[in-house]
């Protein structure tokens, strides 16, 4: 028998300085990935120095998840080690993409106790390619941008309301996607920010016709921020002035600020953020609610916030 530390050793030695078993190591032999050098005078089999490296590559490339096809080839040179790594590097990452797709998936399933319906409304919506995600986009875009595409002020806001999910995005960026997409869809949703585009455009038809003026939302957090701060209720004395501000600006600034105060126009904002990789945005909801309330406390009998009470006959 040979020197098991000479240049061959038998099949039980290299199990032992590989720490594989004997079983996986006749499996690669015999699928002529470690072939043996020679034969003992028994006919066991016996192996080169060149057995431990080759199954050293043989066991990386395995737990790395390359098939026996792909290292049978790099182990007879028919293929470089870069070209089969460059090839399961590409596969690994199809792999991770799908995993994290199904892991998103599940997460909203579970986090909102989804119906089969709405998991599959979902999972259809993760697995959507670029190309396919772009033009559920643009068709919400389109239908809420609708006859003020045209306008620079427009493109830029567009715009701002496009997500860009990256090549390799986040669990988080994913699961942000899909609840976008999905609030995309929702008809009520895209008349909501219609109307407000609509506004905007009839605001800034007016800011031509009469000068600059400041938007709805920067003057409401101006006026509200500092009463809200401070404690004043809506329906309280002090809030009067604050009022009369928000109806100096647009008399029919409830309806707009209803409008702006659905809460899947802020959530909307939010999952942006997330899916942009953007910081999150300013929550605004607090002093529109504020200023809702307080309109509608003052709110009198014919319906035009701001107006004097009209006394009732005795």
């Amino acid at each position: 028998m040979n020197d098991p530390l000479g240049p061959l050793c038998s099949i039980g030695e290299l199990a032992r300085r590989t720490g594989l078993t004997v079983k996986a190591i006749r499996f690669y032999s015999d699928r002529g990935l470690v072939p043996p050098t020679g034969r003992s005078p028994a006919g066991y089999r016996l192996y080169g120095a060149d057995a431990l490296a080759r199954l050293d590559l043989v066991r990386t490339l395995r737990e790395l998840g390359v098939g026996l096809p792909d290292i049978r080839k790099v182990v007879a040179r028919e293929l470089s080690l870069s070209e089969v790594a460059a090839a399961h590097a590409d596969a690994l990452a199809v792999q991770i993409r799908t995993l994290r797709l199904r892991h998103a998936v599940l997460t909203a399933v579970a986090r909102r106790d989804s119906s089969p319906e709405e998991m599959d409304l979902m999972h259809r919506l993760a697995r959507l390619s670029e190309d396919e995600r772009r033009r559920l986009i643009d068709d919400f875009l389109d239908t809420v941008f609708t006859g003020s595409a045209g306008s620079g002020a427009f493109v830029g806001i567009r715009r701002s309301f496009t997500p860009e999910l990256p090549d390799n995005p986040e669990p988080e960026q994913i699961a942000a996607w899909v609840e976008l997409a999905e609030l995309s869809q929702d008809g009520e949703f895209r008349a909501v920010v219609r109307r407000l585009v609509e506004q905007l455009a009839a605001e800034q038809e007016g800011a031509r016709d009469g000068g600059p003026r400041p938007g709805l939302v920067p003057t409401v957090r101006e006026l509200v921020g500092p009463v809200l701060a401070a404690g004043i209720e809506p329906g309280d004395g002090a809030a009067a002035p604050v009022v009369e501000a928000l109806l100096a600006h647009d008399v029919h600034v409830l309806t707009r600020l209803e409008a702006v105060n659905d809460p899947r126009r802020e959530r909307y904002t939010e999952l942006l953020a997330v899916i942009n990789g953007w910081p999150a945005p300013e929550r605004v909801a607090p002093v529109l609610d504020w200023a809702v309330e307080a309109l509608r406390v003052r709110e009198p009998v014919g319906g035009v916030p701001g107006a004097p009470d009209v006394p009732s006959r005795p």
